[in-house]
């Protein structure tokens, strides 16, 4: 492979989408990469929040501008170790807060599989490269669906593993309870591969799991069939879905599941209404609080007076939330919240294999477009934060088109049940 003509093809191409920040013309990269190994071949994008020693990580904001990696995140390591290129850092939403790929301080990503409209956040430059066709996979982060939702959005896969199954070490997080690394590819197959390589045990990151090295063997445990598999669809999904054609074609996908020998049963998730403000919650006093190193002090500059209006709401209110007087009235009982959630996907999931639903409640609206209530982007990760709160491995496959726009197929399954959610999700693509 020539990584230096894939740059350059990809600096040309990429005017149209703005899927990139920083391309590594200088090979900064290849430093300590193996030519042979599991991603022998593989070009791989990078989000802009995990450190690639050498690369900005600027987190798409003027805040990190100028920081430089000083070292490679753990699931850097690993692909290098593995024999991937990478190619560079991607764009995304500044500092991960948003659901569209427009609040980058570089400017806004295209949708390559829908030009004009939003990719969908905040990996959408990870998730823009890949359907665009400039790599062959893409490392995101996903905090309450930010590589299913952009994923959907775009017509890929994406995955979020189980919390703790990749290293958060080197990850500029979001929320440090929920932010999980994860990979977006084309297909099942190459999805699986990247994870295998990302996965393990790692003693610099306390929240890493320890597990036996069977399970982490992702993409040679793969498995495709779905006769007796047990597939649950919540009654809730139909009633939150705004679009009627995306509700067309998540039932297609069912019934897709269904003739490909999967047993469809009906269950309940009685209080997915509250996982908005349940998420949000926890979300802006984790984001607060892991902000407070942005002074300006040791590098770049100070948060509040060079972020962007999405990111000063959410140190705002954690700020506000986590203030002593409000946090039992806010903080405390969302923390209750998120036990309720938890408890109602653990049900769900004792008597069926993997849940199936939809990802997103509407399509992807037009760049651009005048949305002055947040609430109105916060809509788009109603089915996608539970697995979050719940810690559960979750992954999209393009199920189809609505309006001439892809929508995906959310599947989420139980906590360490990663395997199964990938094989029904290549079952699925390979109905």
């Amino acid at each position: 492979m020539d990584s230096l003509a894939d740059i350059s093809r990809i600096e040309e191409d990429d005017r149209k989408v703005n899927s990139f920040i920083v391309l590594d013309k200088q090979r900064v990269s290849e430093t300590g990469c193996r030519r042979e190994g599991l991603l022998k071949g593989l070009s791989i994008a990078v989000k802009s929040n995990i450190c690639v020693k050498g690369l900005i990580a600027s987190c798409a904001s003027k805040t990190l501008e100028n920081y430089v990696s000083p070292y490679d995140a753990t699931a850097v390591e690993r692909i290098k170790n593995a024999g991937a290129s990478i190619m560079g850092m991607t764009n995304m939403d500044e500092f991960a807060c948003g659901s569209s790929g427009e609040t980058s301080y570089y400017g806004p990503t295209q949708n390559p599989s829908a030009m004009g409209h939003i990719p969908g956040g905040s990996s959408s430059g990870s998730a823009a490269a890949v359907a665009a066709g400039f790599v062959d996979c893409a490392l995101g982060t996903d905090t309450g669906g930010s590589i299913r939702n952009p994923a959907s959005h775009c017509g890929i896969v994406g995955y979020k593993p189980t919390y703790g199954v990749v290293s958060r070490y080197g990850l500029i997080d979001l929320a440090m309870s929920l932010d999980q690394i994860g990979p977006l590819a084309r297909d099942v197959k190459t999805c699986a591969l990247l994870l295998e390589a990302i996965s393990g045990h790692d003693h610099r990151d306390a929240t890493s799991l320890d597990l036996d090295k069977d399970f982490y063997r992702f993409s040679k445990n793969l498995n495709a069939g779905l006769k007796d598999v047990k597939v649950g669809y919540a009654r809730e999904f139909d009633e939150l879905i705004s679009d009627a054609g995306i509700k067309k074609a998540i039932h297609s996908a069912m019934d897709k599941l269904s003739s490909g020998g999967a047993e469809i049963i009906d269950v309940s998730l009685p209080n997915l209404g509250i996982a908005i403000p349940t998420y949000y919650l926890n979300v802006y006093v984790e984001f607060f609080s892991g902000t407070r190193k942005y002074d300006g002090r040791r590098y770049g500059h100070r948060i509040e007076e060079t972020c962007g209006t999405e990111v000063l709401r959410r140190i705002l209110l954690g700020s506000y939330i986590s203030q002593k007087e409000y946090s039992g009235r806010f903080y405390k009982k969302a923390l209750q919240a998120r036990s309720v959630l938890r408890k109602d996907l653990s049900n769900a999931l004792k008597v069926v294999d993997v849940l199936a639903g939809p990802t997103v409640p509407k399509l992807p609206h037009k760049l651009g477009a005048t949305i002055d209530d947040p609430r109105v982007m916060y809509a788009y990760d109603i089915f996608t934060v539970i697995a979050n709160l719940a810690g559960i491995p979750a992954g999209v496959v393009p199920a189809g088109k609505a309006d001439g726009i892809p929508t995906g197929l959310q599947v989420m399954g139980d906590v360490l049940c990663d395997q199964k959610v990938l094989n029904v999700m290549a079952g699925f693509e390979n109905c």
